[in-house]
């Protein structure tokens, strides 16, 4: 058991994987509250299931639009200070919301805009800090990394929406706002600290030349893009039904933001648990893994719609976190191994802007719709796609048979025609 420990917490033995690990655990803390605040906020000023996929659209719109060049930028420099800048931007779009929210002068349209300001931060983040790990982590301990990042991440937000929450219904959605702020600004400390140097050889090709590489490398995949257009069906479905539709669902049914606060505290709780497990358990079938632990997202969905008291939905969405992040921890873990680390943040790039380039229209599509037809039939429906784009996977055989390869050069070639 000993050496099992050791094994699983070699990573933390890394100096710099030890400064990127506690900057991201430091900005989750702040991430695990400021999203009820955020979505309480809006209610509160009258914006309703509308309003508040306007605000969540804001923050996927810039990703969608800023992602690619993110990608390049984070292959071209330091990861590490592309992290710095991008902390700070969204401090600063946090610190001003809080401001306003505090001083009773905010309206929906300045919590778009800040929210669009932290969505453009986060184009360039996301791929700086995917490529990260591969750059100060040993092939051979990427696994565990992957998952200690999952467990720190989700460790944090256990209790994070069930007290924010209760700061909101004690003293309003600001306070919850405000500390996300301070989060990002601790968080650009540490990953100043880190100092990672840029490729030299990637800043003397062109910016439209690397662009399409990062394409040429993404395509060249076929598991790769046939996962990403699953992500991008069941993605914003989930956000719409769990992030939009969720604390309307939780304001008219379950009595406020209290109750809403236990189910998003389940479902952190059930992304502890799946860390765990991917911690120690590698699955030989990652492909597979990764479809049904997706298809655990439509439980939630399905027992709103179905109006469960409240410990089933609980329970629905404990089991949901689980199947995400063991599926996330392993897909994180196979796309580090396949994809060149001086390549990985445009590819990466790519897979994430396929996933979020729908879900601005999920969002200000979802609030009319729910108008039209009620919250739960609308969240009826997205179970019932969930489901479906969970299964059409499986009917190829090359996500049938993805599995983590050993620790190993491997031909890119090999990995179209037969992955392992």
């Amino acid at each position: 058991m000993r050496s099992r420990a050791r094994a699983v917490a070699a990573p933390l033995s890394v100096q710099p994987f030890r400064l990127h690990f506690a900057a991201r655990l430091l900005s989750w803390t702040g991430s695990a509250v400021a999203p009820i605040g955020l979505a309480f906020a809006v209610l509160k000023l009258g914006g309703g299931a509308t309003g508040l996929g306007l605000v969540l659209a804001a923050g996927v719109v810039p990703q969608i639009l800023l992602l690619l060049i993110g990608g390049v930028v984070a292959d071209r420099w330091s990861r590490a200070t592309v992290m710095v800048w991008t902390n700070v931007m969204s401090a600063v779009a946090e610190a001003v919301a809080a401001g306003l929210l505090w001083t009773g002068t905010a309206e929906v349209w300045h919590l778009v805009l800040t929210s669009a300001v932290c969505g453009a931060a986060s184009a360039f983040f996301t791929p700086a800090a995917g490529g990260v790990v591969v750059e100060v982590v040993p092939p051979e301990m990427r696994h565990q990394a992957n998952a200690l990042l999952k467990i720190g991440q989700n460790s944090v937000k256990i209790g994070g929406p069930a007290v924010g929450g209760a700061v909101v219904a004690a003293a309003g959605p600001a306070w919850t706002i405000g500390w996300d702020a301070v989060t990002f600004i601790a968080a650009a400390v540490l990953c100043a600290c880190i100092g990672l140097a840029p490729a030299p050889a990637k800043v003397r090709t062109g910016f439209v030349r690397d662009l399409k590489d990062g394409w040429a490398d993404f395509w060249a995949r076929r598991w790769l893009w046939l996962m990403v257009l699953q992500g991008a069906v069941v993605v914003p479905v989930w956000l719409v039904g769990y992030q939009m539709l969720g604390p309307v669902y939780g304001s008219r049914y379950l009595g406020g933001a209290g109750p809403w606060g236990v189910v998003v505290s389940a479902f952190t709780g059930g992304l502890v648990l799946g860390s765990a497990v991917a911690l120690v358990w590698t699955a030989r079938w990652v492909g597979v893994v990764v479809c049904l632990g997706t298809g655990a997202m439509a439980l939630p969905l399905a027992s709103m719609a179905l109006n469960a008291p409240l410990p089933v939905l609980a329970l629905a969405a404990c089991t949901a976190g689980a199947g995400l992040a063991l599926s996330m921890t392993m897909w994180s873990s196979l796309v580090q191994e396949r994809i060149p680390a001086d390549r990985l943040s445009r590819v990466m790039s790519y897979s994430t802007l396929g996933q979020v380039l729908p879900v601005p229209l999920a969002y200000v599509a979802a609030g009319p719709l729910s108008t039209m037809f009620g919250v739960r039939a609308t969240l009826a429906a997205g179970a019932g796609v969930i489901l479906i784009a969970v299964v059409a996977p499986l009917a190829v055989h090359q996500i049938r048979t993805l599995s983590l390869a050993p620790a190993e050069p491997v031909d890119d070639e090999a990995l179209v025609t037969a992955p392992r």
